[in-house]
């Protein structure tokens, strides 16, 4: 019995030590807040290629960046859609999508999911994505994701990539 209460005591201070421990070296702890969301859900790339891999069916993964940026550079393999968070106008200023939460309840739709399923956002650098993952926190959205190393990551890490963006998957509506 006293060797069992030892057991215990042993398993007890090392689950604590590593909880401890594990708070120490998340990889959100040292985020920027310009990266940080009020929902606090963050993947880095290659997590979000792991979730995707467990359950792409009930996953929406929505590139944020800009038409141009796809288009001069690809996009993650796995992208069902782009919905631009910004514009970059003729005068080059940016401008926030006023209708990104709208677009987004209308690809879940045509992706046969809903305002509870999970949405996984990707930027070029974690930056737009947080943004996005804020607008979409203000109507109402519980678990949206925001990919803090973005496309950037994803290449970095050698994850699926597209070259030639899929035309129908890329924004259409823009000003």
């Amino acid at each position: 019995m006293k060797v069992m209460h030892q057991f215990f005591q042993i398993v007890i201070v090392l689950i604590i030590f590593s909880t401890f421990i594990g708070c120490a070296i998340s990889p959100t702890a040292d985020l920027p807040d310009k990266k940080k969301t009020q929902l606090e859900l963050y993947l880095t790339s290659s997590k979000a290629v792991d979730l995707l891999k467990k359950d792409s069916k009930n996953i929406l993964l929505v590139d944020t960046r800009t038409r141009a940026e796809l288009v001069k550079g690809g996009m993650p393999a796995q992208v069902d859609a782009h919905i631009p968070y910004v514009y970059r106008g003729d005068n080059k200023k940016a401008a926030i999508n006023k209708n990104f939460a709208n677009d987004i309840d209308e690809q879940l739709k045509e992706n046969g999911l809903n305002k509870q399923n999970t949405i996984i956002l990707i930027c070029r650098n974690g930056n737009r994505s947080a943004g996005a993952t804020n607008k979409l926190a203000l109507v109402g959205y519980k678990t949206v994701y925001s990919v803090v190393d973005g496309t950037k990551g994803w290449e970095k890490n050698n994850l699926p990539w597209i070259d030639k963006v899929d035309e129908g998957k890329l924004y259409s509506s823009e000003p």
